[in-house]
């Protein structure tokens, strides 16, 4: 396969960008390689600079859940870029997408959009500070909420820790607040709060982790959690930003019946524009200005094209029988995968919820970040090149979920259970 013009363009991208890239992982280190600069993208398909097609799993990281360039939402975004780009006013389409998310999420009262991922979750945990009179808040070993300097913090192994800086340029004290729970482990939870009565602002979680791997919770793991929080008056934040309306159209809220207090959410509500939003209980939310006295403020928040794509996404969305189709490729893949590896003799742990999915090269359940550190990751860097070569495109680190769009086909499931294969008896 030829790649000789991503190596140029990634040669050059060197001189001028940290790394050649704008987000770390696209620059493949965790695979030993370089990254395909891609240039365009439709359906289940992305294509390089040296124009070779991938069948795609990454999906822009989530949001392409009904496929790349979807000829619909290509038309909403251009009859809505002809009347302007950004206006930093109100625009109507805000109300609208504000009544489509609380209809899907019947926990969000009130919804502040923001423009990313990170900007909801830490200003979700800002209101819930606000709204306790409370500091300290607890994550969990292997989620990932963005990269504000409170939530960049060095997992814990199994033991409820201070947090300890994950990254230069990060004070000690800005992470001090910030307790180490272990996922799918509710005693690590009630230890911390046993050891720090009435300082705990607020518990944010990935219902199901997508950044360490996919990792499902356990039965009654979020429904305990969820108990803890009433019992204690700490604020329960559901980070959705990846499984909002990924797992089911309404969430893991949704899915496993657990209502948050907050949650937040991104990738797919904004129908591959950068959207993300944040909302919950109407008495929490009135904390956040120009009602209450919790500042959060964006100049390009509820950008127009933003919400135009990201509602008609969302109104695609509500019909069931899409996730109806992605549970099924999801089985598909998942058994296909499982039948391969036990006829190759190969131990794995496949984890999928949905259109969710990773592959563990191990042989236990993966349900916590040791878990996935301690899978074998020689093996996957193998897998990976393995899928690339035959046109396969799956997320360039073993700590990444892998996703399925409704432009996935059957054959297109097929082929990869087909190359899957290749890559074990190899």
């Amino acid at each position: 396969m030829q790649h000789e013009l991503s190596h140029k363009l990634f040669a050059e991208a060197q001189k001028h960008i940290p790394g050649g890239v704008n987000s770390p992982v696209r620059a493949f280190k965790n695979v030993n390689s370089e990254p395909p600069y891609i240039i365009r993208a439709k359906g289940a398909y992305v294509y390089d600079a040296d124009n070779n097609a991938y069948l795609d799993y990454v999906g822009s990281w989530g949001p392409a859940i009904l496929g790349h360039a979807p000829d619909e939402i290509l038309n909403v975004l251009n009859q809505n870029m002809k009347n302007g780009l950004s206006f930093g006013a109100p625009t109507p389409k805000e109300i609208e997408i504000a009544k489509t998310v609380k209809d899907a999420y019947p926990s969000m009262n009130l919804v502040r959009f923001v423009n990313s991922g990170t900007e909801a979750t830490m200003s979700a945990i800002r209101v819930a500070r606000g709204y306790t009179g409370r500091y300290k808040i607890i994550k969990f070993d292997g989620c990932y909420h963005g990269h504000a300097d409170f939530l960049l913090v060095k997992a814990g192994s199994g033991a409820a820790t201070c947090g300890t800086p994950d990254s230069k340029g990060v004070p000690s004290s800005f992470t001090a607040d910030t307790l180490i729970a272990t996922f799918n482990d509710i005693d690590s939870v009630k230890k911390i709060t046993d050891t720090y009565p009435n300082e705990i602002a607020c518990i944010i979680i990935e219902p199901v982790v997508g950044n360490m791997g996919c990792i499902p919770p356990e039965k009654n793991f979020l429904r305990n959690l969820r108990k803890l929080c009433t019992k204690k008056d700490i604020v329960l934040i559901f980070d959705e930003v990846m499984t909002g309306c990924r797992v089911a159209y309404g969430g893991a809220q949704e899915l496993y019946d657990i209502k948050p207090d907050m949650t937040c959410l991104g990738k797919i509500i904004g129908g591959g524009l950068p959207v993300g939003a944040y909302g919950g209980k109407k008495e929490i939310m009135e904390m956040v200005a120009p009602v209450g006295p919790v500042y959060q403020a964006g100049t390009l928040s509820g950008n127009p094209l933003a919400m135009a794509v990201g509602l008609r996404t969302l109104q695609i969305l509500s019909d069931n029988h899409i996730y109806q189709d992605l549970e099924h490729k999801g089985s598909l893949l998942e058994k296909g995968l499982k039948e391969v590896a036990k006829k190759a003799g190969e131990p794995i742990c496949i984890n999928r919820v949905g259109s969710m999915f990773s592959i563990f090269f191990t042989d236990e359940k993966v349900i916590n970040a040791d878990h996935a550190r301690k899978a074998n990751k020689d093996k996957f860097i193998k897998l990976f090149h393995h899928f690339l070569d035959n046109h396969v495109y799956i997320a360039p680190s073993p700590f990444e979920a892998g996703f399925i769009s409704v432009a996935h086909t059957l054959d297109d499931i097929e082929r990869t259970i087909h190359v899957f294969k290749g890559a074990l008896t190899k």
